[in-house]
């Protein structure tokens, strides 16, 4: 002990101080201070505004160095950035907030300010990473015993009894992210299952999901049904309408066990397949079979409305049928339904 003393004596002044920043931070986590300590605590030894965001929750916690919460809107630029890591995931990020230019110990500060929350995640759960065990999701949505999918659920967080939505997506934007938004209050878990999103969530809301994602979203209570719908209604979902819920489905999810092969051969079906090799009219008949009018289907397309009445004879013409009556629409739009099933 000594020995280090001397060591230390001979140390630079900023070697020193890292040495205590390393130090404050690890009584911080001895003594296993929970988030609002933590980033109160930052800001006292940063001398500035300390602040830490958890993407699952989206709440950010900022406090002044004279340890009260920070007023104001979150500023935009931030004098120094970065991000906790848990389980290898992007959880949050912690910040300074600094008038001055940054300070030669402001990234350490910010590397042990960040490691300290994500300890402080771990022990104050659940945590806040939404990617899973892609086993222990499968093993939930899988027609698995009851025992099985009750021990997956409760390693992956969910309270025993608590309602368990499944969503099945398809998108090309981190997973974790994906569920933090659709589901930002309460537990939530995603993972990749047979090249197919899945989130699992005590609730779902269909308008947050980002844009460029589909998603067909189950509605029975346990995961295995919901799965199973949540999967048809991702088969239903075009760029018109990106989410669809079983439930909002009704008898239309029939379609969807309808045999290919006899899908194929229908006639109407077969008519809608040579109407799409014209990008521009499948469009305007996917919008017009959806809201049901050519005034509001040339509002969408930024259209006058006599070329959209003009497209629509025409795409009648070929289809064998009119599309201006009801019963026409309505063959028109389950035969479009039944080719976009054909082309999961």
């Amino acid at each position: 002990m000594d020995a280090l003393v001397v060591r230390l004596s001979q140390l630079d002044t900023e070697a020193a101080g890292a040495l205590r920043v390393v130090a404050f931070y690890d009584t911080l986590m001895l003594r296993r201070v929970n988030l609002p300590a933590l980033a109160r605590a930052s800001a006292g030894l940063a001398e500035c505004v300390a602040g830490v965001r958890l993407h699952g929750t989206g709440r950010a916690l900022r406090f002044a160095p004279n340890g009260r919460e920070a007023q104001g809107p979150l500023p935009t630029a931030r004098s120094a950035v970065r991000p906790v890591l848990l389980d290898e995931e992007e959880a949050g990020t912690v910040w300074l907030e600094r008038d001055t230019a940054p300070r030669a110990l402001d990234d350490l500060l910010l590397e042990r300010f960040a490691i300290a929350v994500a300890a402080a995640l771990e022990r104050h759960g659940p945590a806040q990473t939404t990617m899973a065990d892609p086993a222990l999701v499968e093993l939930v949505i899988s027609p698995a015993d009851e025992a099985a999918r009750a021990r997956a659920l409760r390693l992956l967080g969910f309270a025993p009894g608590l309602p368990v939505l499944v969503a099945a997506v398809s998108t090309s934007l981190p997973l974790d992210r994906v569920g933090a938004r659709v589901c930002p209050e309460r537990q939530v878990k995603t993972a990749s299952v047979c090249g197919v999103g899945v989130v699992l969530a005590a609730a779902i809301d269909p308008e947050r999901f980002p844009e460029g994602a589909r998603a067909g979203i189950g509605a029975a209570d346990g995961p295995t049904a919901s799965w199973r719908q949540a999967r048809t209604a991702l088969r239903f979902t075009t760029p018109l309408r990106p989410v669809v819920r079983h439930r909002d489905l009704g008898a239309l999810a029939l379609l969807a066990e309808v045999p290919p092969d006899a899908a194929r051969a229908n006639p109407d079906v077969a008519a809608i397949g040579r109407v799409a090799a014209a990008p521009d009219d499948l469009e305007t008949l996917e919008v017009y079979c959806a809201l049901g009018s050519v005034r509001r289907t040339a509002e969408r397309l930024h259209l006058h409305h006599s070329s959209v009445a003009r497209r629509i004879d025409r795409i009648g013409v070929e289809l064998g049928m009119d599309l201006t009556s009801p019963a026409g629409s309505t063959r028109a739009g389950v035969a479009l339904a039944l080719w976009r099933l054909l082309d999961d």
